[in-house]
């Protein structure tokens, strides 16, 4: 039978999902996305299944072409009808906070007031629509990278005028309303083949906006549900409604597997809906933080989808 190929970039995260398949004895091949050498005159795709691990802040570690690159690999399994989970359309949403508010509307669902931008001198003028504090992101992010706040439209004008502020990879950032959070947290939520799988409820760390939980809850530094960081992290059960939601998000954007983070607005005291992702690396330390290894769910949803009888006791 042939191999699970698993496109990925990031040189850490996922030693837990090749750790897990190797112990199984699936064969797999890893398809790192900077890389990658593919036909795309290709008629039939050697794997059984492709699994999209590519993360859109590889640009931040100076694999910026790959994204593009592995996009148009998922596009190029599409036109051949390849097996792919998370493909080309998941990875469009992954790869632009544009269309992430897009889809949030498209739902009904609350989410932070935006105004897409790609002209550096426009920036002033689309936040005046917006209520200050506001944020600006790359259209294309990954745990938080090029996430600036800023106060009041003095603030921010003078950021544009002094030239500090740079547009995303793809030229073109969001002016975000910034809402407080309720209790200064934020909630993950999980779900993996159309079904909830865990949530954690992180602490904000001031000024901060990387809540990536492979990163956030480090290996080194946790105990007793505190991350390396000092901040308390932990499992969380959110209200029925708003999983049903999350799953809602997850569908919609055409993902087998993914993360939905929203917070509770101070204000308001509702939910809103802040960011999709398509690259779930699961929380560090699982076995602590939420009583479980979600690795050993995924391989066996991989497993399933690769035609792989699964028989392994959890």
């Amino acid at each position: 039978m042939a191999s699970i190929g698993i496109l990925y970039e990031h040189p850490h995260w996922f030693e837990p999902l090749f750790a897990e398949l190797e112990r199984r004895e699936i064969a797999f091949e890893k398809l790192h996305a900077g890389d990658l050498v593919f036909d795309p005159g290709e008629t039939e795709s050697p794997y059984s299944v492709v699994f999209n691990r590519m993360s859109p802040s590889a640009w931040t570690r100076g694999d910026a072409g790959a994204i593009y690159h592995a996009l148009h690999f998922l596009g190029c399994l599409e036109t051949i009808g390849a097996e792919v989970i998370n493909g080309h359309a998941a990875f469009q949403v992954e790869i632009s906070k544009a269309r992430q508010c897009a889809l949030f509307a498209r739902l009904g669902l609350r989410y932070p007031a935006a105004r897409a931008v790609t002209d550096l001198s426009g920036i002033t003028g689309a936040a005046e629509e917006l209520r200050f504090p506001v944020l600006m992101k790359p259209n294309v992010g990954g745990s938080g990278a090029g996430i600036r706040e800023f106060a009041s439209p003095a603030e921010l004008g003078e950021a544009v005028s002094d030239g500090s502020l740079e547009l995303g990879l793809d030229g073109t950032a969001l002016v975000q309303e910034y809402l407080p959070a309720a209790d200064e947290s934020i909630v993950r939520i999980e779900v993996l083949d159309g079904e909830f799988l865990y949530a954690i409820r992180t602490r904000l760390l001031p000024g901060s906006f990387n809540l990536c939980p492979a990163d956030y809850c480090e290996l080194s530094g946790i105990a007793d549900g505190v991350s390396g960081r000092g901040l308390p992290i932990e499992r969380f059960e959110p209200p029925s409604e708003v999983v049903e939601d999350a799953k809602r998000i997850i569908q919609a954007a055409g993902m087998e597997l993914g993360g939905v983070e929203y917070l509770v607005n101070a204000r308001d005291g509702l939910p809103y809906f802040y960011d999709v992702n398509a690259l779930s690396n699961f929380v560090a330390n699982a076995d602590e933080v939420i009583g479980f290894d979600p690795f050993v769910h995924l391989v066996d949803f991989l497993q399933e989808r690769a035609g792989i009888a699964v028989a392994v006791a959890r």
